[in-house]
């Protein structure tokens, strides 16, 4: 490989429907079967910023490969999974940045053992359940597979935060109908570019603004409406530590408002640019998108007890934001 960190490589129309693995041999085809297939094996290999570990995965035209000198992360183990709180009908747990919430539709009739390679959030927590299920002395629903666990919400694959699951198919149809009518807490925080003042972000987002990106539009009865408020809790220099409560929740709603504010968060890979501009610079070192989930409030879906959960900052937030406070501070607004 290069001496560059990655090399990226776009797919073309001509490539779409291509396995990963002949796409890599076209991208390098100095390079043999062996060593394309070594690279994915060895977790060298990210599709659109999302690690690939199945050589026959199917490409998109536009999809993105990038092709880096050294190992990503591992997948997540079960271990990684903090589970907060559970009953017979909800579970909710404190989701690792690195791990995808639930399989893409193409996804889910994958065999066991391809899925098994990394696994997502939902298949994480059936299988922490099942082993939780076991030590207590009663079977999964049924031999050999694990408890069914229902997702309501989703987080993106880089955002770490806590989340609640269904397991009762009466608490997915009233947790889903709460989700509908914005009757759930939210809370993120985020560490955006720039000096972010205190603000309502209102705007309406559709799915693509003309770039195949998602994005707010000024036609009006166009998209959906999305409202986050926005606190700012410290000043650095040339970045904002802000608290992001949602009114509503829609797709990549703080990434996408915060970036049109002007101000996109910190390792922000998607939204860093304006339409038909060029990207924003981002001089931070963030990993991933500088964004956690960190409380979430309801009323139980059955029993109606209030319960209220709030996640610590995890490592890598914690350091990037001990990076920028030794870089210094803003000075105080006149």
């Amino acid at each position: 490989m290069a001496s560059a960190a990655f090399q990226n490589y776009h797919v073309t129309d001509e490539q779409a429907g291509l396995a990963l693995v002949a796409a890599l041999r076209q991208f390098r085809p100095e390079e043999s079967w062996s060593t394309a297939r070594r690279w994915i094996d060895n977790r060298h290999v990210q599709v659109n910023g999302n690690l690939c570990l199945d050589e026959g995965r199917r490409l998109q035209a536009g999809d993105v490969v990038k092709l880096w000198q050294q190992p990503r992360q591992a997948p997540l183990r079960p271990e990684d999974v903090k589970i907060v709180y559970r009953d017979a009908h909800l579970t909710v747990v404190e989701k690792p940045a690195g791990v995808t919430t639930g399989r893409h539709a193409e996804e889910r009739f994958w065999p066991a053992r391809r899925k098994q390679r990394q696994p997502t959030l939902e298949e994480i927590v059936a299988q922490l359940l099942g082993r939780s299920r076991l030590r207590r002395g009663r079977q999964p629903p049924r031999p050999g597979r694990p408890p069914r666990v229902r997702l309501v919400h989703r987080l993106d694959r880089d955002t770490s935060g806590v989340m609640v699951l269904a397991v009762s198919a009466e608490a997915e149809r009233r947790l889903v109908h709460m989700f509908r009518k914005h009757a759930i807490t939210r809370v993120y925080l985020a560490i955006a570019q720039g000096r972010v003042e205190e603000q309502t972000l209102d705007s309406r987002l559709v799915r693509d603004r003309g770039d195949r990106r998602r994005g707010s539009t000024t036609l009006p009865e166009v998209g959906k409406r999305a409202v986050t408020h926005v606190r700012p809790l410290e000043s650095l220099q040339g970045y904002t530590l802000v608290e992001c409560r949602l009114e509503t929740g829609r797709t990549h709603q703080i990434r996408i408002q915060l970036a049109e504010a002007g101000h996109p968060l910190c390792g922000e890979k998607v939204y860093n640019k304006p339409l038909r501009g060029e990207p924003i610079a981002d001089k931070s070192g963030a990993q991933r998108q500088a964004l956690h989930a960190a409380e979430l409030g309801f009323p139980h879906p059955v029993t109606g007890q209030p319960l209220h959960f709030q996640m610590p900052l995890p490592a890598d937030f914690q350091q990037l934001l001990a990076r920028l406070r030794q870089a210094g501070t803003d000075p105080p607004a006149r």
